[in-house]
């Protein structure tokens, strides 16, 4: 019922983003007649009172449309509170295996996450019942703040894994029964089975900005570590694409903070991560400043369509992962890298491995495109790369794959198991 309600309120949103932007239409149509007539000498001071009266015409209508919306909205509350009062219980989490993949639940499940990656940061600002917020589970259970539904067979080495943008921890187990030959393999699945780490999921809005998302990831892994039944002696953080900016900026929040989770963690592994930026939301950037430079309705329509895309996508633009990039700063603004220096803790060592479409980095279709989203360089290393860095390529794959192919999983666990005691 969470999700229906969300679904209910998300559309009464879209009645009234619609409202808006036909309002935005209407005035540049006024903007470019009264761009002709303010030349036309004695018309112009007419053409502005009439100008004035269409607006005021077109206020109330559009109010009167939201109005009724608002009102049908708080109708079909009341009608949800007596009918179906929303329960306290959170739905059970979809199973992690790849034959759960085109039935109904994976489907909500694929929906829900694609919603918090394009509107992911109107649903927390609008407390929406869609909003994903951050959690953790393990294999089969939701991992509690208080420690409830820990893995009864935790040990004391952890790896956290962290999906990337507008999917769910679904997305490590995609392919899985092709990839692996058992569709309940997975990255964590595995490291467990060869390395003895117990996984953690992490599933979280990914609409949100990213240091937002890492923020409340390190809030989550001080609770876990303080709850959890053994004493943690490492933890893992393995993130693809978004989920290693976020986790990136977990450390760099935790330190600041003197959170004591980020002392156990000796390892990161970034699997795609646009540590530089991702090309495809530069153009996003650059399309959304064209059209709305041109004061056309359409033009006008489309550029604001186009920056209604959420925070979280917008921050992939140069892989921010603090507040200081992105607070009180123009994020539609063409062009304006405003990435820092990140101070992360200096025990940490880092492993990026970048993936490409063609078998070569150095193939002309790699260097254009690199995984289809991600370039190699990018992925490679932040510009400010920290001291101990492991880098690694794997040809042959696209974005989605570099988080569940055996390729990478191989290098996964050579650097983990380098000096890893069993």
């Amino acid at each position: 019922m969470r999700r229906v309600r969300g679904v209910k309120s998300l559309v009464h949103n879209a009645v009234d983003r619609t409202v808006d932007l036909v309002e935005a239409g209407h005035d540049s149509t006024a903007r470019a007649v009264m761009r002709v007539l303010e030349r036309s000498g004695p018309l112009a001071a007419p053409a502005r009172r009439a100008d004035g009266v269409r607006r005021a015409f077109t206020a109330a209508i559009l109010g009167t449309v939201k109005g009724v919306n608002h009102l049908v909205e708080q109708a079909t509350d009341v009608g949800l509170d007596v009918f179906a009062p929303t329960g306290t219980g959170r739905e059970a989490p979809l199973p992690l295996r790849s034959d759960v993949m085109n039935t109904p639940a994976w489907f909500a499940d694929a929906a829900v996450g694609a919603a918090n990656g394009v509107v992911g940061d109107h649903l927390a600002y609008t407390q929406n019942g869609l909003g994903l917020g951050m959690a953790l589970r393990g294999l089969d259970t939701w991992i509690e703040l208080d420690g409830g539904g820990v893995p009864v067979n935790a040990g004391p080495r952890i790896v956290v894994l962290v999906h990337g943008l507008a999917t769910t921890e679904w997305s490590w187990c995609l392919d899985a029964a092709v990839l692996h030959g058992d569709p309940a393999s997975n990255f964590g699945t595995l490291l467990q089975a060869d390395l003895g780490y117990t996984p953690v999921f992490a599933r979280y809005n990914t609409g949100r900005h990213v240091s937002e998302s890492g923020r409340s990831l390190s809030a989550r892994l001080e609770a876990l570590v303080t709850n959890w039944p053994v004493a943690v002696e490492e933890i893992v953080l393995l993130g693809h694409s978004m989920g290693g900016l976020v986790a990136r900026s977990a450390c760099h929040i935790a330190g600041l903070e003197g959170k004591s989770w980020v002392t156990r963690v000796q390892r990161v592994v970034m699997l795609g991560s646009p540590l530089q930026g991702a090309a495809l939301e530069k153009f996003g950037n650059l399309a959304g400043a064209a059209f709305s430079a041109v004061d056309l309705p359409a033009t006008v329509i489309i550029g604001q369509l186009i920056n209604g895309r959420s925070a979280g996508i917008k921050d992939l633009r140069y892989g921010y992962v603090q507040d200081a990039e992105w607070a009180g700063r123009d994020a539609d603004a063409f062009a304006q890298d405003q990435r820092l220096d990140v101070e992360l803790p200096a025990h940490i060592s880092w492993c990026f491995i970048s993936g490409t479409v063609a078998s070569s980095p150095n193939h002309p279709v790699s260097q254009a495109l690199g995984d289809l989203l991600v370039r190699v360089e990018s992925a490679s290393g932040p510009r400010d790369a920290p001291p101990i860095v492991t880098t690694h390529h794997v040809g042959g794959v696209h974005h989605g794959a570099v988080q569940v192919h055996p390729a990478v999983y191989a290098l996964v666990r050579q650097f983990l198991g380098a000096s890893c005691p069993r």
